[in-house]
């Protein structure tokens, strides 16, 4: 028989306690040098592992390659990350989207059916930019493309970092997860998005709203045990300077590690 080449310092029930949550992360499909490839930026799965202490697992955002049962069963938590692209209209019943806004609709496909599977098993699910419109179309919201005409988008190139250093206020008005951590008041965070939440998903409840135009740019539910938590800025751009964009990876660190927990 083969001899494991594993250290034998802790039995499987051992290994299984002390063993860091798993955090799916979701990829996108990207075209680099030509050829079609899953991406995911490294500013998104650092802080996962230094912050929220947790293994860090790649989703690839190709239905065909995710056993979403099987995922949803192995997973303690899911980070639906942002991204250049937006959701198809068709997801929510809206118009066209504008020329020159793309679209990834085998992320939707897979987004939209694992984070459905893993909030029905009572699982933490996480989002960021993308991910916030991707969890307010999971439960029944619709989107709009225009509200980077309002000012939350500075224009340009999507992949450019100056794109970050655009800023405006919200206000923090819920009392889910996020505001418990972050208090109320008004918050500063950059803002890169052409699309955001037209009308509100059913059984979502608000945590943060733009001042000025009043655009929903946080949100939370827990409808089956496990927090659900969107936000429409990119706390992991700043996490090493802003401890309010740390409050944000440690909600993921408690609430995967609760998640652990409840399996072991």
């Amino acid at each position: 028989m083969a001899r494991s080449l594993l250290p034998q310092t802790l039995g499987a029930h051992g290994a299984a306690r002390t063993r860091r949550p798993v955090l799916g992360v979701l990829s996108c499909n990207r075209t680099l040098d030509g050829r079609a490839a899953q991406s995911t930026a490294n500013r998104f799965v650092s802080p996962l592992a230094s912050l929220a202490n947790v293994s860090v697992m790649l989703v690839p955002a190709i239905p065909g390659a995710v056993d979403i049962a099987g995922f949803a069963s192995l997973l303690d938590g899911l980070l639906l990350t942002g991204d250049c692209s937006n959701l198809e209209p068709r997801r929510y019943g809206g118009l066209a989207l504008p020329a020159g806004q793309e679209m990834d609709p085998d992320r939707d496909e897979v987004a939209l059916r694992l984070a459905a599977r893993m909030i029905e098993a009572g699982k933490p699910v996480f989002g960021i930019c993308r991910g916030l419109q991707e969890l307010n179309v999971l439960f029944g919201g619709s989107l709009s493309a225009h509200v980077g005409e309002a000012g939350h988008y500075r224009g340009g190139a999507c992949q450019s970092d100056d794109l970050f250093e655009h800023h405006h206020d919200v206000e923090i008005v819920g009392s889910g997860p996020l505001a418990m951590r972050l208090g109320a008041g008004r918050l500063r965070v950059n803002s890169v998005h052409q699309q955001g939440i037209d009308r509100l998903g059913a059984g979502l409840d608000v945590e943060a709203v733009a001042l000025g135009d009043g655009l929903v740019e946080a949100v939370w539910a827990e409808p089956c045990g496990a927090a659900v938590v969107g936000v429409q800025w990119h706390p992991e751009w700043d996490v090493a300077s802003n401890p309010e964009s740390r409050a944000f990876f440690d909600l993921i660190a408690t609430s995967t590690q609760e998640s652990r927990s409840r399996l072991v």
